[in-house]
């Protein structure tokens, strides 16, 4: 769970969808059909994805998200944004055990 302003920096996938050959972008010629984004996008050794860098502020396991504070379960229980910490949801009403 993440607000609006983190949206943009959430990861992007790094091989494109096969599936997708004939969508617009490829005819337009700003994409080539399987390229690897790894390798093809300028500065992309630092936004690549790390999973034993970022680690949960609560329960200490990985997460999933570049620069992620909490992981999903907590970021949930919390009601806050996973990457920012910004409260986005009020969880008064929810009943959470810890199962």
């Amino acid at each position: 769970m993440v607000c609006k302003k983190c949206e943009s920096k959430l990861s992007k996938l790094a091989a494109p969808d096969p599936f997708t050959a004939s969508s617009q972008s490829i005819k337009d010629g700003s994409r080539r059909v399987g390229e690897n984004k790894l390798l093809s996008r300028p500065g992309s050794s630092k936004n690549r994805f790390q999973p034993y860098q970022g680690k949960c502020r609560d329960c200490k396991s990985s997460t999933t998200q570049n620069k992620a504070k909490y992981c999903h379960g907590c970021a949930y229980k919390r009601g806050v944004c996973a990457i920012c910490g910004k409260q986005v949801l009020d969880t008064t009403g929810y009943v959470m055990s810890a199962k």
